[in-house]
């Protein structure tokens, strides 16, 4: 399997960076959209890249932000004939705390699917660790995230979960799935506790998982996980492949 970054806040010298996320999987069978970026920078990037966004054959949005599924109307034009799955609450008013929106632009098309795909898992569950909301509200009421979804493969017996932001908190993801290796933001970029870091990295150190972060987690808070996660956590930067 390999994993390219199209859309991340941190870009390879002459790739667009944007704060948003989008990335190209390629499990050797199938090739996969996840996010759509804010822009439809990621398309430049895949360009440069020589992927081409006709030749997914379905697009998957993690949830329902402006910095996921900005670029969707992009794909769909295309792309014209792949399905893109999405939680039946992504067009939903999502807002910060400041009261602004940042959710989709609202739009209509036969290819966005709310009923799941394989590997698809949606939010609805509960954890055992707290949630983060940083103040974020859907309809006028604290954010629970139902709008959330996951992609989990299988490959070579490994469990490789993907996620947009985490927003049900990594820490329950990984207690919820145990994957193998996880690939997603963590939406650490707001924590400036140096100690809260520390101790995430050793709550996440006692899963056997590897862990392939970008876009929310921080470049800073990455510098500081890195320092006692080691080999355990990469940053994947937009024009980076990983191979898996």
């Amino acid at each position: 399997m390999v994993i390219t970054s199209l859309c991340d806040n941190l870009a390879l010298p002459g790739f667009a960076a944007e704060h948003g996320l989008s990335l190209w999987i390629d499990t050797g069978k199938e090739r996969i959209l996840f996010d759509f970026g804010q822009t439809d920078a990621y398309e430049a990037n895949a360009q440069k890249l020589g992927i081409h966004l006709a030749e997914a054959d379905f697009g998957f949005l993690s949830h329902g932000h402006y910095d996921h599924g900005g670029g969707l109307a992009r794909f769909l034009a295309a792309n014209s004939h792949a399905p893109v799955y999405l939680s039946p609450y992504a067009f939903e008013d999502h807002r910060n705390r400041l009261g602004n929106y940042i959710g989709l632009a609202p739009m209509e098309s036969p290819r966005l699917l709310t009923r799941g795909c394989p590997g698809c898992h949606s939010s609805l569950w509960q954890g055992k660790f707290p949630i983060d909301t940083s103040g974020m509200t859907c309809q006028g009421q604290q954010e629970d995230f139902r709008h959330e979804q996951y992609l989990l493969l299988e490959d070579g017996g490994r469990r490789i979960l993907f996620s947009g932001c985490s927003h049900k908190g990594i820490f329950n993801l990984v207690e919820h799935f145990r994957p193998d290796i996880l690939v997603g933001g963590f939406h650490f970029m707001r924590w400036q506790s140096r100690q809260r870091l520390e101790d995430a990295a050793k709550r996440l150190l006692c899963y056997p998982c590897r862990y392939i972060t970008c876009h929310c987690t921080g470049q800073e808070q990455y510098e500081i996980l890195k320092q006692y996660m080691g080999g355990r956590i990469t940053w994947l930067r937009a024009g980076q492949s990983l191979t898996l």
